[in-house]
């Protein structure tokens, strides 16, 4: 086995090729490496010796990490962001998954690993739920997670890609579902379920989210939205017909960012997304169906944060 199929297996060489870059490309200082990993600066600098001792410092980073640090560079000046994080594209796969949760995984965890008390805000999705399945099992009673959906499908059960239930099997804190349907029958119904007092404390609670995770669902003839029943086809034809490229949690929006007037919006359950002024809001989206809307969803700043793979960054780059 070589050093590039090593790494490719090795999550240490990973981390080490990573602070060899933002050590010897971008110039970072070794408390700025610890910060960025969220290690001590102590094992910084043994990453830092161990990129260079297993041969992945030349005179660029010989690792395929490498060209996803410099996309995430690129995308994070480009666009604005406050976080990038880029993911290797596997070639031989079609997941719209492989390579984003495991990275979203690895964020979330890092941001739960915490001693400060922070409040984490969740979205839905097929991405963030893959992601949270790879969590460990972890003990955080400092920390208050809160639902930014509804969790009720169209006929009464379980949403199944509401997030919030599967990561309170993993993670030990205060968890705050949003026990209202996804979309509402009315604009008057999600008024007046969003003036119940068991809800306004959810939803101020989610106005102050400190961190939030979201997915970006495409509006084509697969779009999840339909799939999973919350919205009907005739539904669906009209928010493509008023321009709608994509969702995040269930609010429609156009190639400009722009929310679709009208249609469904007008009864989407969720809570708005917490400021981006004042918190970060990370997308996990990946796939050529999705580019329309994370290009949106980045040049608009519906987002300040994204985690997508190499393909998705190019193409983004590309793009905009």
């Amino acid at each position: 086995m070589n050093i590039r199929q090593e790494a490719a297996t090795n999550p240490r060489l990973d981390d080490a090729a990573r602070a060899g870059w933002l050590y010897y490309v971008a110039g970072n200082t070794q408390d700025q490496i610890a910060t960025t990993l969220g290690v001590s600066r102590q094992t910084a600098q043994r990453l830092v010796s161990l990129a260079v001792s297993e041969g992945l410092i030349k005179v660029r980073v010989d690792h395929p990490i490498a060209n996803c640090l410099e996309l995430a560079a690129k995308l994070r000046s480009r666009f604005a962001l406050d976080l990038v994080e880029v993911a290797p594209s596997d070639p031989t796969s079609s997941s719209t998954t492989i390579g984003v949760a495991e990275a979203a995984a690895a964020e979330i965890e890092k941001r739960l690993k915490s001693e400060q008390p922070i409040v984490m805000a969740i979205g839905t999705g097929r991405t963030l739920k893959a992601a949270i399945e790879q969590l460990p099992p972890m003990i955080c009673p400092q920390h208050r997670i809160v639902s930014l959906t509804g969790n009720i499908a169209p006929d009464g059960s379980a949403a199944f890609y509401n997030v919030i239930f599967t990561m309170a099997d993993r993670i030990k804190a205060r968890f705050f579902p949003m026990p209202l349907p996804v979309i509402a029958s009315s604009a008057e119904e999600r008024a007046m379920l969003h003036s119940q007092p068991m809800i306004q404390p959810t939803l101020e609670l989610a106005a102050r989210a400190d961190v939030t995770f979201v997915g970006i669902g495409d509006l084509g003839p697969k779009a999840p939205l339909y799939e999973d029943g919350f919205i009907t086809e005739a539904e669906l034809k009209a928010l493509q017909k008023a321009g709608g490229v994509a969702e995040i949690m269930g609010w429609v929006f156009d190639r400009d960012g722009r929310l679709i007037e009208g249609v469904t919006n007008d009864r989407v359950a969720s809570a708005p997304l917490p400021s981006r002024e004042r918190s970060l809001v990370i997308a996990l989206a990946m796939g050529e169906n999705k580019l329309p809307g994370i290009l949106a969803a980045v040049t608009r700043r519906l987002v300040n944060g994204l985690i997508t793979d190499e393909r998705t960054a190019a193409a983004l780059l590309a793009a905009g």
